[in-house]
């Protein structure tokens, strides 16, 4: 779902700018393949062949070319399926990473409002995209990045039924995940003796959100650059020190998670 066809595009104006460390991780994948993937498959197809021609050794047997090129053709296309289909989902993942940097470091403006950002939070067996805490409230964001269509308006439409990208019923319904999200971050700093209203965000990028009753559903659902007039409009409930504990309190979690 949002994977780019022929028809469509990226919704991103442009690339994210690189992240820290991003060199070192490319290289990581790239020695991957040339140092590890490689030469594994290499020398198993080399077992395999010596395997093969120490048994016809072993039980005296003719050649079998009919054989092994049925078995190489089935190999040759399952291989294909194989490639085409990961191929499809590099792809998708690409933009779906490209998107969540582009937005998170658009978020990164918010701590020159004295906001602390956080970004891929763990969260059981998933994680949270984005997390802003600041005197205006907790928000948690899901990042969203469909493909556009190459020519066309793009539009996203908020029902009971689900989120619709051009009438398009999306397979994921992305609400009940954000406020899954919202309340698990409730959870965890309530735990931590802080107990305050966590806001659910949804986030398209280079999607216009037509507008729908967010107070009813009990989630925002907004193109990025739209957030930061949301939250302007919102109360100052926190203080200063109340948002660095809770602060304080998220980052020693996500520390304990990555292992640090």
């Amino acid at each position: 779902e949002g994977a780019m066809t022929r028809n469509s595009k990226s919704p991103l104006k442009a690339p994210p700018l690189r992240v820290p460390g991003q060199s070192v991780g490319e290289e990581m994948i790239d020695n991957a393949w040339d140092s590890i993937a490689g030469p594994y498959m290499i020398a198993g197809l080399l077992v395999v062949l010596a395997g093969s021609e120490w048994a016809r050794w072993y039980f005296n047997s003719p050649p079998a070319p009919w054989l092994y090129t049925a078995i190489a053709i089935l190999g040759a296309l399952w291989a294909y399926w194989k490639i085409r289909r990961g191929m499809a989902k590099a792809q998708q993942l690409r933009q779906g990473r490209d998107g969540e940097r582009a937005v998170a470091q658009y978020l990164e403006w918010f701590r020159t409002k004295d906001f602390f950002v956080f970004h891929d939070v763990p969260n059981g067996d998933a994680n949270i995209d984005h997390v802003l805490i600041g005197t205006r409230g907790l928000y948690t964001i899901e990042t969203k990045t469909l493909s556009k269509p190459v020519r066309g308006e793009c539009r996203i439409s908020v029902a009971d039924e689900g989120v619709r990208a051009n009438g398009r019923l999306l397979v994921r319904n992305p609400v009940p995940q954000a406020k899954a999200q919202a309340r698990w971050l409730y959870s965890f700093l309530a735990e931590a003796q802080f107990k305050c209203f966590v806001q659910p965000v949804v986030v398209f990028p280079g999607w216009f959100v037509e507008p729908f009753d967010m107070k009813g559903a009990g989630v925002w659902v907004l193109e990025p650059k739209a957030l930061d007039a949301f939250i302007e409009r919102q109360d100052i409930v926190l203080t200063q020190e109340q948002v660095r504990a809770m602060a304080s309190a998220l980052s020693s979690y996500i520390r304990s998670q990555s292992g640090v």
